[in-house]
């Protein structure tokens, strides 16, 4: 019940400092420094993305994405290159995550991708080397990273990327949203979305936006949810605890069981935290009803990735398993078991 950001009593300069240990600890988790980059809190992974995009400057020739991506990205990006009024690329991605392209199509472009796909897990592999591609020729590098913190965390540090954003309950926290941003590029940003807390003065007609370690600000207009800025904290704390090793032995046996099945189509061509897949006997959306029954969550339907899944893979609504570092051996092989049974009983 304490108001960040503006207060001087007790309370209040504990949140902040609460605030800025969550910034640290992102950073240091991330394996960047505070001296090229800036935290800044938000409502999600989509909200964030689309901050920085509406406020880029109109200096870029290309917008360009990949075909798997989450509608935030895919959404995001064709309203990008609508309003610079510039020719938006798709690129296609391989089975094994990685992009095919000529770097011509990078020249001074905005390119904006997953680190991980929700559709399968799929690692973007040679990201590292389409970033050095696209900072050669003058363009700057946006990362979805909803799924890359908690699959994939390698690739974020060694990326140089000039933006990313992830939201809190993909690793275990509350539901907020995160951008990690370069200094160079918050300089940069035509501020449009305005409110309490991003200037040092106000005049009539003009406002002073703040600047130094407070720049940050520019990006979060009015309160923030300090509640859930300080929890996802603790879920870094937690998170940084727990190795991927169970995991990947659980995600192996699903994997390797689905594709033993007859019937059973697995999008993913290899083991991965995140499995999606569909049976020629029931349709997803009714499997998925039918874990539930059983105390088990699974997502079914395209997963907010339409294009790619609906369009250019023409599958049907899938279902799709998504383990997590608290899951169990005996959880995945009650997994198994129910869908054997449900299976056998289709008519």
């Amino acid at each position: 019940n304490s108001c960040g950001g503006r207060v001087k009593y007790d309370w209040g300069r504990k949140v902040d400092d609460k605030i800025e240990n969550t910034k640290k600890l992102i950073l240091d988790y991330l394996g960047k420094s505070s001296s090229d980059y800036s935290v800044a809190f938000t409502l999600n992974t989509t909200t964030g993305l689309n901050i920085i995009e509406s406020q880029l400057p109109p200096k870029f020739k290309n917008v360009v994405t990949t075909d798997i991506e989450h509608n935030s990205v895919f959404l995001s990006t064709i309203s990008l290159g609508r309003r610079l009024n510039i020719p938006r690329i798709v690129l296609s991605r391989k089975d094994d995550g990685s992009l095919e392209y000529d770097k011509n199509v990078f020249d001074n472009s905005i390119f904006v991708a997953n680190s991980v796909s929700n559709i399968d897990g799929r690692i973007f592999t040679n990201f590292k080397d389409v970033t050095k591609k696209v900072h050669e020729t003058g363009g700057i590098v946006i990362i979805d990273a909803a799924q890359g913190l908690t699959h994939g965390l390698n690739i974020l540090k060694e990326t140089d990327y000039d933006a990313l954003s992830f939201s809190g309950h993909k690793i275990y926290g509350p539901s907020i949203g995160v951008i990690v941003i370069k200094n160079e590029l918050l300089s940069k940003l035509e501020i449009t979305l305005l409110g309490g807390g991003m200037v040092d003065d106000v005049a009539e007609n003009d406002f002073v936006p703040v600047k130094g370690h407070l720049a940050s600000s520019l990006l979060e207009m009015g309160l923030q949810d300090y509640a859930g800025i300080i929890g996802l904290e603790e879920s870094l704390k937690w998170l940084k605890k727990h190795d991927d090793k169970s995991t990947k032995e659980m995600s192996e046996k699903i994997f390797t069981w689905l594709k033993s099945q007859n019937g059973i189509t697995v999008v993913n061509i290899e083991s991965s935290p995140v499995i999606s897949f569909y049976s020629d006997k029931i349709d997803s959306h009714q499997l998925a009803i039918y874990l539930s029954e059983q105390g088990i969550m699974a997502r079914s339907g395209y997963f907010c990735c339409h294009y790619y899944l609906k369009h250019v893979k023409n599958y049907p609504p899938l279902l799709r398993i998504s383990l997590g570092k608290q899951n169990t051996m005996e959880q995945v092989n009650k997994l198994i078991n129910i869908i054997e049974i449900i299976l056998k009983n289709i008519k």
